[in-house]
């Protein structure tokens, strides 16, 4: 683009927020152009807070509870709430990047977000405080996805495990620096404090969108969302946590048990059905769409709307289709009105490695948000630390990891997803094991050992096995696939940490009945908590081992091979001469 130049003769540049970045753009000869760098840092800071946001609240939640008089699984609420409203929100990414541009997304976000800070910050009463929580999940929910799209569309093949290495953070390492940062501030200025500083994060956000944000992509204004289907996913979901939680107070036989839960259950069941059916005549259009385009029937008012070759800009599509009406008008057939797309196309599902790795996915994410809710109840409570010393306690885990994460990425790129998911799973398990072993006077730096290796191993199989998931997927269907593992990640841990902490509360019950003092009671019930925990994860790893094959996986061989070519490769640059003879000897 030439820089166009005004009366008085000086240079003006574009608002470079205004521009629309295509892939072209953004990745330039092998890097990020520096605009584009600006955008991704944006974005990756954002979702950084939406992410850091999910469990900051975990540290302080036995402070709530108190100041509340409510029970732990009514105050767990605010931990799992959120990440089951971040879950219904993921599946309108897809509606939500076609029909507006990135900017609109990130602001309007932000600002509800911050509106959400603002009324937990100030709320009264636990109820007020939870609709706070339903806001900034709301703002937060599509942040992950828009940056996950992002980076799919800007970097090719070959660099993506790098880039979601990197960006990855963001997902993974956020919500374990969270428990930290909220329980230094709960003990120094007591948990209210929280919101405050998420109002003002949020705010800042805002800012920073709307100066330094670009825009990603085309916008459709005619794309639409089935809204309904938003409705069953939050009556299903919403209504089976609401159920299980319950169990607590009242036996399953009780109405406010079982009433939710089939409710609930009817919810998913219809909503699932729902997107199988919209997605198959969504699919019957575009093929009755493409034999006409293909039989030059329409073919120009195909072109116009995108029906066959990709969506057009939308402002673009009004004029060439009515150029095309004027100029052919005896061969342009009526089209045929576009069904609405399904919510979240649960097509891309029909791929297996795709499949496997969002399950395994789900395993992780189930397993690492329930015990980030458990483990601070046990430092607290059971053992009399303050919150600051339990978000203490689980900080090395978030380095490690960081560091992990950033690996994995590479790691991804040179051998494959395979060995990293084994490794990862496996590393996994044994964190998980080595925490069930604590006890009444455990040293506490056992606690942080075993949270430590934890994290490490879901440093090493979150994101890999994610990328790779979507790797197997056709380009045009990583959105829908973006779309699909996200929001079954984030319903795993919405869930997880309600059945864990129940879980949990029906053991301490029964170990207390059984002749046990309370203190002895909470820590056995969290001990065996932790092994059913334990059981997850090592059904994620046999799943790594017996599902995770095919393009891109790699194998424990393959990056054996691809060590030894490399020490062969250095061993065999001493001199030009003995690759000269070795050229002559291939000829031959």
């Amino acid at each position: 683009m030439g820089v166009k130049q005004g009366r008085s003769g000086q240079a003006r540049q574009p608002q470079p927020s205004s521009k629309t970045l295509s892939s072209a753009d953004a990745y330039v000869d092998g890097h990020l152009s520096r605009t584009a760098l600006a955008s991704l840092i944006i974005l990756t800071f954002i979702t950084f807070v939406g992410n850091f946001t999910q469990l900051q609240l975990s540290s302080a939640l036995p402070t709530i509870v108190k100041d509340f008089h409510i029970s732990v699984t009514t105050g767990q609420w605010l931990t799992s709430v959120f990440q089951l409203v971040m879950g219904v929100m993921v599946p309108l990414t897809a509606y939500l990047t076609r029909r507006f541009t990135t900017r609109q997304i990130v602001i309007t976000s932000m600002l509800v977000f911050t509106a959400g800070s603002i009324l937990a910050w100030l709320g009264p009463t636990f109820v007020v405080i939870l609709l706070g929580r339903i806001l900034e999940a709301i703002g937060t929910g599509v942040m992950w996805p828009v940056l996950q799209i992002t980076v799919f569309s800007i970097y090719p093949l070959s660099r993506r495990g790098f880039a979601m290495g990197t960006v990855g953070m963001a997902m993974s390492v956020a919500p374990a620096i969270g428990p930290v940062i909220g329980g230094w501030q709960t003990d120094a200025n007591g948990w209210r404090s929280i919101f405050m500083t998420l109002t003002v994060i949020g705010a800042a956000s805002v800012l920073l969108a709307f100066f330094g944000l670009h825009n990603f992509g085309v916008t459709d204004r005619s794309t639409k969302a089935d809204f309904f289907s938003v409705s069953l996913s939050i009556f299903g979901f919403g209504g089976l946590m609401f159920g299980f939680t319950n169990i607590e107070a009242h036996a399953f036989t009780h109405p406010l048990v079982w009433v939710p839960i089939l409710v609930g259950i009817a919810g998913i069941i219809w909503f699932v059905m729902r997107q199988i059916h919209m997605a198959a005549a969504y699919r019957a259009w575009e093929r009755a769409e493409s034999a006409n385009a293909q039989s030059g029937t329409g073919a120009a008012v195909a072109d116009a709307t995108g029906g066959v070759g990709g969506r057009a800009d939308a402002r673009d599509s009004g004029r060439t289709t009515s150029a095309a009406v004027s100029g052919e008008s005896t061969h342009v057939s009526p089209e045929s009105p576009a069904p609405r797309p399904a919510l979240l196309n649960l097509g891309v599902l029909h791929n297996k490695s795709f499949t496997v790795g969002t399950i395994c996915a789900a395993l992780s994410f189930f397993a690492f948000s329930s015990i980030m809710v458990i483990i601070p109840l046990y430092i607290q409570n059971d053992r009399g630390y303050s919150a600051t010393m339990s978000g203490l306690i689980m900080l090395p885990g978030a380095i490690g990891q960081c560091i992990a994460q950033f690996c994995g990425g590479r790691l991804l790129d040179r051998f494959g997803a395979r060995p990293v998911a084994l490794v990862g799973s496996a590393t996994l398990l044994i964190g998980t094991l080595m925490m069930s072993m604590i006890g009444t006077d455990t040293w506490i730096w056992w606690v942080s050992i075993s949270q430590f290796t934890r994290q490490i191993g879901m440093g090493l199989v979150l994101m890999p096995i994610t990328t790779w998931s979507l790797n197997c997927l056709a380009r045009q269907e990583v959105s829908a696939g973006s779309a699909v593992t996200n929001t079954v990640r984030q319903i795993a841990g919405a869930i997880g940490a309600p059945v864990m902490v129940i879980t949990m509360e029906t053991l301490t019950r029964v170990f207390h009945e059984g002749g046990l003092g309370s203190t002895l009671a909470n820590i056995d019930s969290v001990k065996w908590t932790l092994r059913i925990s334990a059981c997850f994860v090592l059904a994620q790893l046999l799943l790594v081992i017996f599902g995770v094959h095919g393009r891109g996986a790699g194998s424990a061989r393959e990056a054996a091979q691809y060590a030894l070519s490399k020490m062969r490769l250095h061993a065999g640059t001493g001199s030009a001469s003995g690759a000269d003879a070795a050229a002559g000897k291939a000829g031959k």
